[in-house]
């Protein structure tokens, strides 16, 4: 039998095939897609479906706080179900998935996907508003990098996710410094993905609406040291870390990460230039947190946060709040600043908050918003409490 030589090339070009296989596979529909006057089409190629809905944080909520709503989508004569939302949609970064015949996925059109805790979702971003702030633009960038720092009190090397502004590199200047604490299920991930902390900075920056700084985002839950798929653990799901969120132990460490980044940045190491805010559990710990320390910080932000710790709790920590409040007030803190939505489960709680505040004359500024416990007003309330910082 004649044996037929296959030409090199076209081994060569059936291997870069294979090897590069990921890059087809993709829908040839737009989805989404957002048109001149703001409303969204969304398509999806599937014409063996019996029947697929649409469901994101642009529609009311279902019958659970902050749920997402759902519409069925339409299916046309080619096999592609289709939904345009019926009014515009207002300036925001919006995320959605698919559920084709009771399964959820995200979009195969849309490569722009974004994880919280363990659920991953399909986003995009409506401009011509609030949104804008969220957008990378044409102005000066900072730099975020991941890095790791040694822990005594947690006894691990953990990992931050820390945002320097336009110019650190090639300067010489030392700036305050901002910690920025996620909520529970978050890690240090949780901020620069899903609230656009760098774009907010660097947009608020250039409009001169923000002074320059540096805002560390620190790892919250104590046994951990990174995100999941970031640590020595490997690929592990996400999860609530429910044993460590109220035992203390990363309130009472927390000097350990202001000693390394006061060790290996240029920061200024005074009260009057440090901030501490964070979201929901996040509020939780910066409320314990500055008032554990209360010659740390001279702004405070508590965004929809829980307030109390539940169930047994024995950390000095959270002991003898009352005096340690007293304690902070009495050193007249620049700032304290509370935010919460209107529909929030933790809105009682932070009414209760206030209420003590006022009785005891402390001062703090307070936003209310609607909606609930959403990643949606936790972007407002940043883009609000940035720019009263360091002034």
């Amino acid at each position: 039998m004649k044996k037929t030589a296959i030409p090199a090339i076209l081994l060569l070009t059936g291997t870069a095939i294979f090897a590069q296989q990921a890059l087809w596979g993709g829908q040839e529909v737009v989805s989404p897609e957002i048109h001149n006057d703001y409303r969204v089409s969304f398509r999806l190629n599937a014409p063996h479906a019996l029947k697929i809905e649409l469901t994101g944080d642009f529609f009311p909520a279902g019958e659970q706080q902050d749920s997402q709503g759902t519409v069925e989508m339409t299916k046309n004569a080619q096999g592609v179900w289709e939904y345009t939302t019926p009014e515009p949609l207002p300036s925001e970064l919006y995320s959605y998935s698919f559920r084709i015949d009771g399964v959820k996925v995200t979009d195969p059109a849309n490569v722009h996907q974004i994880r919280d805790v363990a659920s991953v979702t399909s986003t995009f971003l409506i401009g011509g508003g609030q949104a804008d702030l969220y957008k990378v633009n044409a102005v000066p960038h900072g730099a975020v990098t991941r890095c790791w720092y040694d822990s005594p009190g947690l006894e691990m090397n953990r990992r931050l996710t820390v945002y320097t502004p336009p110019g650190y590199e090639s300067g010489g200047a030392e700036y305050p410094v901002f910690y920025l604490l996620h909520g529970a299920g978050g890690d240090e991930e949780a901020w620069i993905a899903l609230g656009r902390t760098s774009q907010i900075l660097d947009n608020l920056i250039a409009l001169g609406r923000a002074q320059p700084m540096i805002v560390v985002m620190a790892n919250c839950n104590a046994g951990q040291e990174a995100a999941p798929g970031e640590s020595s653990e490997g690929l592990v799901r996400p999860s609530f870390a429910g044993t460590t969120l109220m035992d203390g132990r990363f309130e009472a460490a927390f000097p350990d990460i202001i000693r390394f980044i006061e060790s290996n940045y240029r920061v200024k190491k005074d009260k009057a230039c440090r901030a501490i805010a964070g979201l929901s559990m996040g509020g939780f710990r910066s409320m314990h947190i500055s008032k554990q320390y209360p010659d740390l910080f001279d702004y405070v932000g508590l965004f929809s946060a829980v307030i109390e710790p539940r169930g047994e709790v024995t950390s000095e920590v959270f002991q003898n709040t009352g005096e340690k409040l007293k304690v902070q007030f009495a050193k007249k803190p620049k700032c304290y600043y509370i935010a919460i939505g209107n529909t929030d489960f933790l809105y009682q709680a932070n009414v209760d908050f206030r209420r003590k505040l006022d009785e005891n004359q402390y001062p703090y500024l307070y936003c209310e918003t609607g909606e609930g416990h959403i990643w949606k007003n936790w972007r407002i309330y940043l883009t609000k409490f940035v720019p009263m910082l360091f002034q």
